[in-house]
């Protein structure tokens, strides 16, 4: 088993270190009861949970609403683990979550690379190339305390260590939250120092994946009072390794009469091909990853009235190969489970740091919180596109001597297949609010605040599949004496040249700004029952996108390397939109212990733009519709009830919600290289219906037996069908919807690209559940022990709109937006576990039944790819509390 430095380094800390508590509170042990909220305690009732209900089935406090209240008295659909939850489900990744969130799915392409979809508030994925600067935002926010994550298909992998617990709000919550939590926000709550106690807590665990590498991983916790009662300091690091399990086997790549829609075979019929292999880069267990990072945080508490937190995060995350699997390979083989064949290196390195802070204080009986971060991250990830050869498109560029290439010049001959992509991304984050609030104890309470926030981010995209040789002086004096032609390398502008190789990509930057107000007023019309309370955010954004997207054309061929012959398209554009979203909800306390709640929120995203504008959906070589320079916010309006309560003595929790949503001027991507052109474009399309039911209990069935679970049923629909209208003046059928489109007499039928009334929208399984079950107990001398398992199912869903062409046996792949029906699986886990004093060992097993259900299949690559599940783990953990 390979351990890394760090490793060592954490389990040397350990060795030197003294025994006591991180956190001053009770350790988290196995006769601890999980963490889910008890009966509904509102701000006006603070007595209204005791210890001993506390005791039965634990309490999350959350600050969904920007207070401290207890889970159960939120208005909103919410799904809360604390700290000690996430250590019993052994959960350190979102993938590890996930599986306990029904109506959350997540469009994984690998470590740090996908998108978080709720109730199933989508439209579709398309992969991680040029996503920085093509993607729109998410619609589903992420938070690391208080500052904003987002990032466009890529959201950020926190690693889930020593948190206080993680927060899932379901629906709109642009009142408090902003721009990206249109559809919810994934909240991850870090522990503050403790400024009495000294203490930490260390953790190590090992593994084994089947068919796959080892896993290990180590953590170290360690809270210094440094002037006790005044000023403290919390530390922690980590280190995990997950072994791969995903082989790329050895394989052939040759080239087929049909590659290119049959273009290929004047070049098969003149010999002009030969046949590459990937032997160089061939190997088992190729994806492993490797994540690190450190958390130091300090507590200053000026007085009774004030203190100020700082906290400073490190992480970076390498993963190498690719998370994905291939049935079928790249010479048409069907390969065996967890296997791929790609033919150039893999990787994908994503590290970030923040600096957040965090002022508290009281002005009177206000209550003012200051807080403010700035995030840092970069991004560096290749990826194989070599697949890519088989299209139109990857023939044009790497082979010569004919029509269907670069040039028609010389004998027809194709250069090697062999192509990737690499994107370099870095980013700035940073954002700031000020909140005032009245006592939360008030019959009359109101929360206000300003918040801004600037976004930036710098891509550098380059696909590297341009393989016809570069005009190099020998190359380019033998093309010029009638030899094969060359090609000058690529310039994105004047004096800016790229590397050999690069046929495509961009420079570019964008971002935004954001300056908001909000406000929310609540008011008990009877204390202790009954409670009304609205709310409103103003919003301004100036947006904008800069840079280049280049390409090569024939106007490089034959000339010298370093040649610039315009052959960029400039991008410089802003806009800016403003407007207002509101919330309100009514809250009726039937009893203590039973609430019932209606809730009215809306949210919203950010808009974007296109890379071009070029004329796209040509008719007898005429163009019909114009791509747009940008396109605009899409909105999510939510109404939805439910039922929080708890009944036999406080022994069960059973939490209710229906929901009906309408998600309107939806933004959508398209890629259709044979119709719509060679470069992904967005526009706003259609409009959703969302209807659905979510239920979440827990029962202590007696001292040591608990049984938690959670359920959705979840029924999107599309309400309306647009189409891409002739935007184009002057041109046959301006103004009206496209129907065909086609070469001069080869004209075909032009299938609606926004989908059909009535169909479902992508990632949106009609059902999820969840249960597991634990059963604690004690015996001689101490010894307190666990048992745990439980099972996850996630129904079957598309990975596209309806409209989009099936991808169900296709093997010309001409398209990255193929539609995939991606199964329905179940997995499931168990643990079991012993502690004594300060020790505790536990056994684990993840995804016993070793299920390799994909979680996103697409054809991204030109290829089918599917990212599967990650099979069986049987692991040990050892932890220690000093």
């Amino acid at each position: 088993m390979k351990i890394n430095p760090i490793t060592c380094a954490v389990l040397a800390a350990l060795a030197v270190s003294r025994v006591s508590y991180a956190d001053g509170t009770t350790p988290p042990a196995p006769t601890e009861q999980p963490a889910t909220a008890t009966q509904p305690a509102t701000t006006s009732q603070p007595n209204k949970t005791t210890s001993a209900q506390a005791a039965m089935l634990g309490v999350v406090t959350v600050t969904a609403q920007h207070m401290a209240q207890d889970m159960q008295d939120v208005p909103i659909t919410i799904q809360a683990f604390s700290g000690n939850t996430l250590q019993q489900l052994n959960a350190t990744s979102f993938d590890d979550l996930i599986k306990y969130l029904p109506n959350v799915t997540f469009a994984a392409n690998g470590p740090g690379q996908g998108n978080i979809y709720m109730r199933g508030l989508s439209t579709g994925f398309l992969g991680n190339q040029s996503s920085a600067t093509i993607a729109p935002f998410p619609n589903v926010a992420v938070y690391l305390d208080d500052q904003s994550m987002q990032f466009p298909a890529r959201n950020l992998d926190i690693y889930m260590v020593d948190m206080d617990r993680v927060e899932v709000l379901e629906g709109p919550q642009g009142t408090l939250f902003g721009g990206g939590a249109e559809a919810g926000a994934v909240r991850y709550i870090t522990n503050q120092p403790n400024l009495t106690r000294f203490g930490g807590s260390a953790e190590a665990s090992t593994g084994v994946t089947d068919g796959g590498a080892p896993n290990n991983s180590a953590n170290a916790v360690l809270n210094l009072p440094i002037i006790p009662g005044t000023f403290a300091v919390r530390g922690v690091i980590y280190n995990d390794h997950q072994g791969g399990y995903i082989d790329n086997v050895p394989s052939t790549f040759t080239r087929q009469p049909t590659d290119g829609g049959g273009a290929m075979a004047p070049y098969i019929a003149a010999g002009g091909t030969s046949v590459a292999n990937n032997y160089s880069v061939a190997q088992n267990n190729w994806n492993p990853v490797d994540t690190q990072g450190a958390r130091l945080s300090a507590l200053y508490k000026f007085n009774d009235d004030w203190n100020f937190l700082i906290a400073e995060s490190y992480q970076n995350q390498d993963a190498k190969g690719q998370a994905s699997t291939y049935p079928i390979g790249a010479d048409g083989q069907r390969l065996g489970t967890d296997q791929i064949t790609t033919f150039v290196p893999a990787w994908n390195n994503d590290h970030f740091t923040n600096t957040a802070w965090t002022l508290n204080g009281q002005i009177g009986d206000l209550s003012l919180v200051y807080t403010g971060g700035y995030t840092n991250r970069r991004i560096s990830e290749q990826q194989d596109y070599t697949n890519y050869s088989r299209s139109a498109g990857g023939m044009y560029y790497q082979c010569t001597g004919t029509s269907a290439g670069l040039s028609s010049a010389g004998k027809p001959i194709c250069y090697s297949p062999n192509g990737y992509w690499n994107d370099t991304v870095s980013s700035s984050h940073q954002s700031h609010e000020l909140r005032l609030s009245t006592p939360e104890d008030g019959r009359f309470r109101v929360i206000g605040g300003l918040y801004y926030e600037d976004f930036n981010i710098d891509d550098h995209m380059r696909f590297n599949y341009l393989t016809i040789p570069s005009c190099t002086p020998q190359n380019l004096a033998t093309a010029l004496a009638g030899g094969n032609p060359c090609v000058a390398v690529a310039e994105s502008s004047p004096g800016v040249t790229l590397p050999a190789g690069t046929a495509f990509g961009e420079n570019a930057q964008r971002g935004y700004k954001q300056e908001a107000a909000f406000g929310s007023m609540s008011y008990d019309i009877i204390p202790d029952v009954l409670t009304v309370t609205g709310g409103t955010r103003y919003y301004h954004y100036s947006e904008w996108q800069t840079g280049t997207e280049f390409y090569t054309t024939a106007a490089q061929v034959d000339v010298p390397n370093g040649t610039y012959v315009g052959n960029d398209t400039v991008m410089n554009y802003h806009k800016t939109y403003h407007g207002f979203k509101s919330r309100a909800n009514v809250q009726w306390n039937i009893t203590p212990n039973m609430m019932v709640y209606y809730t009215f929120s809306q949210g919203f995203r950010p808009g974007g733009f296109n890379r071009t504008t070029s004329g796209v959906a040509k008719l007898d070589g005429e163009a019909q519709y114009q791509k747009p320079i940008s396109y605009a916010p899409d909105t999510l309006t939510n109404n939805e009830i439910g039922f929080k309560s708890t009944f036999f003595d406080d022994r069960l929790l059973f939490n209710a919600s229906a929901y009906d949503m309408r998600w309107d001027n939806v933004q959508m991507q398209f890629f259709n290289p044979l119709v719509l052109g060679n470069t992904t474009f967005a526009v706003n399309g259609p409009n959703y219906k969302v209807d659905g039911l979510e239920v979440q209990f827990t029962g202590r069935i007696t001292d040591g037996l608990t049984i938690m679970g959670s359920g959705s049923l979840n029924h999107a629909k599309q309400t309306n069908s647009p189409c891409l209208v002739n935007n184009i003046p002057g041109s046959p059928g301006y103004n009206s919807c496209i129907i065909e489109t086609g070469a001069v007499g080869d004209n075909t039928p032009f299938a609606n690209p926004f989908g059909n009334v009535g169909s479902v929208p992508a990632f949106s399984p009609r059902s999820q559940y969840n249960m597991r079950l634990r059963y604690d107990w004690t015996f001689g001398g101490g010894f307190k022990a666990f048992a745990q398992a439980g099972f996850n199912r996630t129904g079957s869903m598309y990975n596209q709109p309806a409209t989009y062409p099936n991808g169900a046996g296709v093997t010309d792949i001409t398209t990255v937006e193929l539609r995939y029906l991606q199964g329905g699986y179940t997995t499931v886990d168990a643990s079991i576990g012993v502690a004594k004093d300060n020790w505790n060992v536990s056994l684990y097993g993840t995804n016993l039944t070793n299920n390799h259900a994909s979680v996103f299949t697409s054809s991204a690559q030109f290829i089918e790819s599917e990212v599967p599940i990650r099979p069986r783990v049987l692991g040990v953990k050892v932890g220690f509390k000093f």
